[in-house]
């Protein structure tokens, strides 16, 4: 067996190992019983809250247990095919399951990942919010810039994207966004895009000169109708007003837009693409999910408050820098993790990113030390 399918091999090994250790390997079969036992309890339903939540660990634990044994089944086949293949000098046979083996190595990787998205709200989908910063018309334009950015990565992975609201720049791209992006672990994969993101580059505005543009990004999760969250009517100001969208279909014509704003907290959250009675069930909606983000913040000591940890849209909040002059590179503050590949990252190649936040959160490093 060729050097190189051995390697292959190992790594696919090595995330097996690590999977099984994330799932608890040894006593996995014996909570997978206790949970089908749990639920031919005729009284299961009584509570529905518990019920689905019981329901939804079940089918994470299955997943799991057949995850790990499809890739222990699949990589040992391939492995024996090999040796069939040299015994007998089947050529075509042997490089048929070292491709296969191959992309393993991808499948192994992938679910590697997806097992650290094991957060509280990880699985459910979540809203993803940009806003302009510092930089006038170069902010706006490099806001709507991460927005494709983000629909492109969304639209890779199969997720939906709805669009929420959207404000204008005043001389191009936008000032602000907001979506709905729904798909399996959608607010876990992309809850490390929370901060402010940094972008130097040669101005394309007939300047000519190098600068300095910042956005912000904002991500919280669609709270569900299991998790309660009380608003009081006295703590909200609702307010309706004409959208100033980007124009055509999405302008409206009559005072249809809503905003919300919670007066304890300073969250606003607005809709403007719907009627008046969906984007106020929006906006409520939003806001609902903003509060629940910030009591997960207060619980995990990760970030502050909401409206505190965002910060203004300028210098010493950035999490990442995005250089397209003199050099082209992208690099995460908060862990290190670079690539020069900065026109595929703008085109949504987010997941190098995005899992070294995931896998240094994992680890039990702060974002201080994976920075440093």
């Amino acid at each position: 067996m060729r050097a190189e399918v051995q390697n292959n091999i190992e790594a696919i090994e090595k995330s097996i190992a690590l999977l099984k250790q994330r799932i608890d390997w040894e006593t996995a079969a014996h909570r997978l019983e206790e949970f089908n036992a749990m639920i031919e309890d005729p009284t299961l339903w009584d509570d529905p809250a518990r019920a689905q939540k019981l329901m939804r660990d079940r089918q994470a634990l299955m997943d799991g247990i057949e995850g790990i044994e499809a890739l222990v089944r699949d990589v040992s086949d391939n492995a024996e095919m090999i040796e069939l293949g040299e015994m007998e000098d089947d050529q075509e046979v042997v490089a048929d399951a070292e491709a296969a083996i191959a992309k393993l190595v991808d499948v192994a990787a992938e679910k590697e990942l997806e097992a650290l998205l094991d957060g509280e709200a990880d699985g459910n989908d979540t809203f993803l919010e940009i806003n302009a910063g510092a930089g006038g018309t170069e902010a706006c334009d490099w806001a709507e810039m991460l927005q494709r950015m983000y629909l492109r990565w969304a639209k890779s992975r199969g997720f939906d994207a709805e669009l929420q609201s959207e404000e204008a720049g005043s001389e191009a791209g936008i000032k602000s966004a907001a979506y709905k992006i729904s798909g399996k672990n959608a607010y876990g994969w992309l809850k490390s895009e929370s901060g402010v993101h940094r972008l130097v580059r040669i101005s394309p505005f007939g300047k000519g000169t190098r600068e300095t543009s910042f956005a912000s990004v904002w991500v919280y999760p669609v709270v569900d109708d299991n998790i309660e969250i009380e608003v009081n009517p006295a703590d909200i100001r609702i307010d309706t007003y004409r959208s100033s969208g980007a124009g055509g279909q999405h302008v409206n014509t009559t005072d249809s837009a809503v905003r919300i704003t919670h007066l304890p907290t300073g969250i606003v959250t607005t809709s403007s693409e719907k009627s008046q009675h969906q984007n106020r069930d929006i906006a409520m909606k939003a806001l609902k999910s903003r509060l629940y983000q910030l009591e997960l913040d207060k619980r995990t000591a990760d970030i502050n408050a909401a409206h505190e940890a965002k910060g203004d849209a300028g210098w010493g909040n950035q999490i990442r820098s995005y250089v397209l002059q003199p050099y082209q590179m992208v690099k995460d503050l908060r862990t290190g993790y670079e690539t020069s590949d900065t026109s595929g990252v703008l085109d949504g190649d987010l997941d190098g990113l995005m899992a070294s936040v995931l896998a240094s959160n994992a680890s039990g490093k702060s974002r201080s030390d994976a920075a440093g």
